[in-house]
């Protein structure tokens, strides 16, 4: 919930992206091996009805930095956000997430959730999330959520059970992980990137 008074967070920033009545914005990201990125997005839906869907996918196997700030403001009633950022860091990359979704006191009727999920191949590389709600409206439904984990071994042992060579066997896990948040298109170049980073 909000703490204090409301206050707009686009008081002293513009907005990157301004949604007004009944339009959608859909944003994807792809951020792949050896990229450092800053990512660092306002976004004000404004409009009633309006909606907000990101994804984003990350890769970073070596000595990457990845920053990614995003700040969701609904300003109106009616409206849904849906924020994804799933991500596989391995070697010594250092990836943060900072999101946060502010609900202004006449924005009656939101939807908004925010998953940030991450999986560590190495003890070298870290992962900081922090993903935030400030709530001023009664009549909404929001959720937020981050988990930090590593590749299931027991999934591991199954599928090596099976005959699947355990390099083919991480990949398939790792594909598996990031499908929700892979976009369009972009399956062979993320299978790629995925088989780049796999430990030795």
């Amino acid at each position: 919930m909000g703490h204090g008074r409301y206050i707009d967070p686009f008081l002293e920033r513009r907005p990157d992206y301004v949604i007004g009545q009944g339009e959608q914005l859909s944003l994807e990201f792809v951020i792949l091996p050896g990229e450092d990125r800053s990512i660092d997005l306002g976004i004000d839906l404004a409009g009633e009805g309006a909606s907000l869907d990101v994804k984003i996918v990350y890769l970073s196997g070596y000595s990457e930095k990845v920053d990614i700030k995003l700040l969701v403001h609904h300003r109106a009633g009616g409206c849904s956000s849906q924020q994804r950022i799933f991500g596989i860091a391995s070697g010594s990359a250092q990836v943060g997430f900072y999101g946060k979704v502010v609900t202004a006191p006449d924005a009656q009727k939101t939807e908004a959730s925010q998953l940030n999920r991450n999986i560590l191949l190495s003890d070298a590389a870290q992962v900081r999330t922090l993903p935030q709600l400030e709530i001023y409206a009664d009549d909404v439904k929001c959720s937020h959520g981050a988990t930090i984990g590593r590749l299931n071994e027991d999934e591991l042992f199954y599928m090596r059970s099976r005959g699947i060579p355990e390099a083919e066997a991480r990949a398939l896990q790792m594909l598996s992980f990031l499908s929700p948040v892979v976009p369009e298109g972009q399956q062979e170049r993320i299978e790629a990137a995925v088989r780049s980073i796999l430990p030795a």
